[in-house]
């Protein structure tokens, strides 16, 4: 490969440009990072960048052994974009909940993975067959230990609300504002439940497209998937799961009562987890309005109308 161009997703160079300097300083010395990890690491063959990341240079890597070498994959992150928690959130996992790090460089915001199958949700499951497979490995990727060096937990709620606020006047009050009222109204309720003796580290985004499946059965992976890409911070851990509520956007459309549906899948989280009913749907409601004006904010309208369109189906429930 050595330090020719590096062809990257169309995503990962539209954030790298959204980072200024910093971003075009990246994409500049990235062919020579590849090229110095390649050294350190023994990799013998490097793979084309690998599709659906938006932060981060991922690509499938070949490292030479005594034993014939393996197959991995190197990830470089972006700066500003969670590499060091990243980092510190899978070696503290151990491979339990999450892939297995063969090998990091902080500096470099890289590191070295165990390779892995496709994502979850390209396995063709039913939905309910997902959330039984992700309450079972978010319970062991919850028993990541908190980093010593951390300040207090992030008021995660009050971040969402003043997001949901900010952008919703921002773009020009794109949806309805009792969808707003309701997603500030639980950001309130949540903030007021949340407290240190509550928290764990989350992996901030356990959606089935960052539970990977394992090629071959393994401790710490009993479910049959680790995750990916955490963001590894301390929190609710009902915060998880009202992100996997978020989603099912798809089915939640074409339900002749979306609303049961929608409380159906929270049942299944909060009986799969052990977790309260209510503090799942407050957050999934939350992270569904939020997530639908940050990516409206992006340009992302694809992505954005979907939570959008089914947060109203779900206001007032």
């Amino acid at each position: 490969m050595g330090e020719a161009m590096i062809e990257l997703p169309p995503a990962v160079r539209r954030k790298a440009a959204r980072l200024g300097e910093r971003g075009a300083r990246w994409l500049d010395e990235l062919p020579g990072v590849v090229a110095g990890l390649r050294r350190a690491w023994a990799i013998t063959d490097v793979g084309p960048a690998l599709p659906g990341g938006t932060a981060a240079y991922v690509a499938r890597v070949r490292v030479g052994g005594p034993d014939g070498g393996r197959d991995a994959v190197v990830k470089i992150a972006l700066p500003a974009h969670g590499g060091a928690a990243q980092i510190r959130t899978i070696a503290a996992a151990h491979g339990r909940g999450y892939v297995r790090l063969l090998a990091h460089d902080a500096a470099r915001r890289a590191m070295l993975q165990e390779a892995l199958g496709p994502p979850m949700d390209e396995l063709g499951l039913p939905p309910e067959q997902m959330i039984a497979a992700l309450c079972r490995t978010l319970g062991q990727a919850w028993g990541v230990p908190p980093d010593p060096a951390a300040g207090p937990a992030p008021d995660k709620a009050g971040e969402l609300g003043r997001l949901v606020q900010r952008l919703w006047d921002r773009l020009g009050r794109p949806c309805p504002e009792r969808v707003v009222r309701q997603a500030l109204r639980f950001a309130g309720r949540r903030a007021a439940a949340s407290g240190p003796g509550r928290c764990v580290v989350v992996h901030g985004d356990p959606h089935p497209g960052n539970a990977l499946s394992v090629p071959s059965p393994r401790a710490g992976a009993e479910s049959g998937f680790v995750f990916v890409d955490p963001d590894g911070f301390a929190a609710d851990p009902a915060y998880d799961l009202g992100v996997v509520l978020r989603g099912w956007c798809a089915e939640l459309l074409a339900a002749r009562d979306p609303a049961a549906l929608a409380r159906r899948y929270c049942a299944l989280l909060a009986s799969g987890s052990g977790l309260e009913e209510t503090a799942i749907w407050e957050w999934g409601y939350l992270e569904r309005v939020s997530s639908g004006l940050y990516c409206l904010d992006l340009g992302l309208d694809d992505l954005a109308r979907p939570f959008l369109a089914t947060a109203e189906m779900l206001a007032g429930s």
